[in-house]
């Protein structure tokens, strides 16, 4: 039977429950609408079996390990990536650490210790592109082949596109970092959103008559500067607002901050963790030529926000 909550299980042998079950095989970054159809065919044949459907995915991505010196732009960390998971109805998550053991097993291996041995799948789901073991010798064909072998069934999901457009982390990525955030959130199947704790900053904002919960997001993260109408999250409880992402060229032109001034808020953030869904892009940072000029600017980019957020659907991407 199916575990009755959802379990995140990691990399040592599983609780019995998950034996037998339905896995989705993917990095699942952004848990977009191209994962979610993967996801989705494996909770229809869990469904069928009676089994459980999980996800097996891996930490840090895999490009981190074998590229370490180069940025990488991950549209959802690995909490938030769990939350997104859970919320497609999963049974489980199988979470593996993706080091050099790891790297060095072989598609072969991959099928017999993990697949097998650990889990004893009776199917597996990937996508069209999935490939895996030392050198990505692992194909779908492959896997198929194994399947066929060792008595567990493989689907591949074939691509999906958008108007003509792949729905893949790529795109997405892509589309934040031009700040077209609707184009992003098309692709998702939700607004993007960040997950963070508020911390102290120098209460200009404050000062200027418009404080701000700041949030120092991921050093990779490549969502383009400037402000954006946002929908935030604290406690379950939903606020509008306008958002700031970038340096500050005004003042200090420092580190990339996000520092997010909620409407119709009033209270302590301090140590507090935030949710905030990018809704809508207003402009690129500016440097104006006085402080009076910002400000007039930031009481025209918070109406600008709210005419957005008024017309934006009353959701939120994630539980």
């Amino acid at each position: 039977m199916a575990p009755q909550r959802f379990l995140v299980v990691r990399d040592t042998a599983p609780d019995d429950t998950l034996r037998g079950a339905v896995v989705a095989i993917g990095n699942f970054d952004g848990v977009h609408r191209g994962h979610r159809a993967v996801i989705a065919v494996a909770r229809e044949r869990a469904a069928a079996r009676g089994k459980p459907a999980a996800v097996l995915t891996f930490e840090p991505h895999p490009r981190v390990f074998f590229h370490p010196r180069e940025a990488l732009f991950r549209l959802t960390d690995e909490a938030v990536k769990l939350r997104l998971l859970a919320a497609t109805g999963l049974d489980a998550a199988i979470v593996l650490t993706f080091d050099a053991a790891f790297a060095r097993l072989t598609a072969e291996e991959f099928v017999a210790r993990i697949l097998l041995e650990r889990f004893a799948v009776s199917g597996v789901v990937i996508g069209f592109n999935f490939h895996f073991g030392a050198g990505r010798t692992g194909s779908p064909a492959f896997l198929e082949a194994q399947g066929a072998e060792r008595g567990f069934t493989v689907d591949i999901v074939a691509p999906l596109e958008d108007g003509g457009r792949p729905v893949a982390s790529g795109p997405i990525r892509d589309a934040l970092a031009a700040g077209r955030v609707a184009d992003a959130a098309e692709l998702l199947g939700y607004a993007w959103f960040v997950s963070g704790t508020v911390a102290h900053g120098d209460k200009r904002g404050r000062d200027l008559g418009f404080p701000t919960a700041n949030i120092a997001l991921d050093p990779h993260c490549g969502l383009r500067h400037g402000v954006y109408a946002v929908r935030a999250q604290i406690d379950g409880r939903r606020y509008d607002g306008v958002a700031s992402f970038g340096r500050r060229p005004m003042f200090d032109n420092g580190g990339a901050l996000l520092e997010v001034n909620l409407f119709d808020f009033s209270g302590d953030l301090y140590g507090r963790s935030i949710d905030v869904a990018f809704l809508g892009w207003i402009r690129e940072e500016l440097v104006f030529k006085s402080v009076d000029d910002l400000v007039r600017r930031m009481h025209d980019d918070a109406k600008e926000a709210r005419a957005m957020l008024a017309r934006a659907e009353n959701t939120f991407p994630s539980k």
